[in-house]
């Protein structure tokens, strides 16, 4: 059965051309799926202990009434947006769990401090125009998935088009929203692929920004790297990577592979050709972006009216709200019954917001100041 189990929107029109664009001219624009022998790993089974603490966990963040409006100290409260609450799935639940090593105070702490970069940052407000001139050059592309689904996104800062600024750090984090617009069914991470081929020290990010883009990553992005594959190392950018990889979680190291054949990890047939694949892809700004826009805007549209029709559930699970077979949260447990609640919600989810709303969390994880 396919990914997307019959439930799926109507998708762009296919390109009339082969997958990799070798006869009728190069491929264009973003795949819009990945190659069918590509297939997610399961995921792994909760043990008691695991399952109980997800339980509190969901009951503390479905109380949640109201959140800080920034991380600024004593900063005032909003109500919590239904976006927000749709941030909060089963799969986002589990994958902060798991980053705080399924502590059940540091969990919700981290939740919240998300929400409250999310809000603060602007990730749903900016719109794709703002950040549009970053990509003219193609510095940044999602194209195609590796061997086990994960929306691939290539970095090249070679093609680097802009001073440093904070609007360059907007634009990989605007990318990053996309990767997980276009992510399928049963997947939640995505592939990394940086290849520094004719980068300099001028183009190269900064240690400065390496640090602030891995605070980030590490605090709001938790768990949504499975595979950072880096290409063409030069010495200097070796010893950036010593440099910062005192802030590199181990796990993340783990998953960051030097210099190797990137076909053992990607299919060919998704693999652009520049890094080793047989995807003949040229970067038109004009033609790309808007196609990427358009399909992230569409995916994203299906997985909120998902998500009501699902009965706008925090705890609801990503492969039903991305299409797949997976039946939605209701239908798996039935409506939520006035006994399952907390029976305190301000006691359980406000005063929680209360005491962060003090210290939402360190302020180089929520802020971000480009230094040169």
């Amino acid at each position: 059965m396919p990914l997307w189990g019959g439930k799926a929107p109507a998708q762009a029109a296919a390109p009339t051309k082969p997958a990799n664009g070798s006869a009728s001219g190069p491929v264009k624009t973003p795949f819009p799926a990945p190659d069918p022998s590509a297939k997610p790993a399961p995921p792994s089974a909760l043990t008691a202990e695991q399952e109980t603490k997800y339980r509190q966990l969901l009951a503390t963040v479905s109380a949640w009434t109201t959140i800080p409006s920034s991380n600024v100290k004593g900063a005032p409260t909003q109500p919590i947006t239904a976006s927000e609450r749709m941030f909060l799935t089963r799969e986002c639940l589990l994958r902060y769990l798991r980053a705080v090593k399924w502590s059940s105070t540091e969990a919700p702490r981290r939740l919240l401090a998300t929400l409250v970069w999310r809000k603060e940052y602007g990730l749903e407000d900016r719109p794709a125009d703002y950040v549009s001139v970053e990509n003219e050059t193609g510095k940044q592309v999602i194209l195609g998935y590796d061997k086990h689904a994960r929306p691939c996104i290539y970095l090249r800062p070679s093609m680097q088009n802009t001073q440093r600024s904070e609007r360059q750090l907007q634009h990989l984090f605007f990318m990053l929203e996309r990767v997980t617009d276009v992510m399928m069914p049963g997947q939640d991470a995505m592939a990394i692929l940086i290849d520094f081929k004719n980068s300099n020290n001028t183009s190269n990010p900064s240690v400065a920004q390496g640090r602030q883009t891995l605070a980030v990553l590490q605090g709001h992005y938790p768990e949504r790297l499975g595979r950072a594959l880096i290409t063409n190392v030069p010495w200097p950018v070796w010893g950036f990577f010593k440099l910062i990889s005192p802030f590199i979680d181990p796990l993340t190291r783990e998953k960051m592979k030097f210099n190797e054949d990137l076909r053992l990890y990607v299919p060919p047939s998704q693999l652009w050709s520049a890094m080793g694949g047989d995807v003949d892809f040229q970067y038109e700004h004009s033609v790309y972006w808007p196609a990427l826009i358009a399909m992230a805007a569409e995916r994203r549209e299906a997985y909120r009216q998902r998500w009501v029709a699902g009965g706008e559930r925090v705890g609801e699970f990503e492969a039903y709200l991305k299409g797949g077979d997976q039946k939605s949260l209701t239908e798996v447990e039935g409506p939520p019954l006035p006994d399952q609640a907390p029976a305190s919600p301000a006691a359980n989810g406000d005063a929680l917001t209360k005491s962060m709303s003090k210290e939402v969390v360190p302020p180089d994880m929520t802020t971000l100041r480009v230094e040169s």
